[in-house]
Parts: C-alpha cells; structure tokens; sequence
C-alpha cells in the first residue's frame, strides 16, 4: 500500500508536447512505462523516463521507512498529468525595425505511483463532503 509521488517543475518542454508522452504511459505498470518511453521518439520521453525511475526509487525508501515488502513489478502509473510553467519571453529582431515575440514554455511535470491496494484505499478527499452553495 505504497504510493509516491515526484515531480519537475521548470522543464523546458511544452506542456502540448510532454502531454502527448504521459498520455502514453498513464494507468501502465511502472517497468512497462520505462520500457515505453525509452523507445519513444519525443524529446519529452527523457525528462519524463527519469521522473518515473525517481517515483520508483521514492517507492521503494517509502516502503523501506515503512517496513514494507515492494516488488517493482506492482507498481503502476496511477497518475501523471503535466501542467503549464512560467513562460520565457524573447524578442527576435525582425525586418523594418520591428521586433518579434517569442514564447519559450516551460512545464511542471508530477507523476504519481501506486500498489494496488494503494488504488483500493479511500482517500480523505473521496470520502469528503462538498459543500452547496446558498444563493
């Protein structure tokens, strides 16, 4: 019952592009999506192929505090989803002394591991009420 998380904020990726790559490796096993993104011809596969690797190592010193017996082979991708990060602006200087914008992106990437019986678990924010708003 081991869940992890790591994340990367500041990579310079689009989120555009690195969403395309984790849409490819979510509610896969761990060692599955490693194997994937290895072989993936995106440039975002490799900052991401190394935050999998980094939730698996955090798993595993999770486990260990907890006195926990884990297998690699039980984890799995149960989260990961990319937000959008500060964005760099550049100017190019362009014809009749005009100068052009350019958007250099940056993504915040957070990927989330889990054992099985992690999923099965309520979480306090499944179990919690919502509240109605009064008109």
């Amino acid at each position: 019952m081991v869940e992890s998380i790591a994340r990367v904020r500041h990579i310079r990726v689009t989120p555009q592009k690195a969403r395309r790559v984790v849409a490819l490796i979510k509610g896969k096993q761990a060692q599955e999506a490693l194997a994937i993104l290895k072989f993936a011809p995106q440039g975002a596969s490799e900052p991401i192929y190394k935050l999998v690797a980094s939730a698996m190592a955090n798993a595993r010193v999770k486990a260990d505090q907890e006195n926990e017996f884990l297998d690699d082979a039980d984890l799995y991708v149960s989260n990961a989803y990319v937000d959008e990060g500060t964005t760099l602006k550049r100017f190019q200087p362009r014809a009749q002394g005009r100068a052009f914008q350019i958007k250099k992106r940056t993504s915040h990437i957070t990927v989330v591991l889990s054992t099985p019986e992690a999923a099965d678990a309520p979480t306090s924010a499944a179990t919690g009420t919502k509240k109605k708003a009064s008109k």
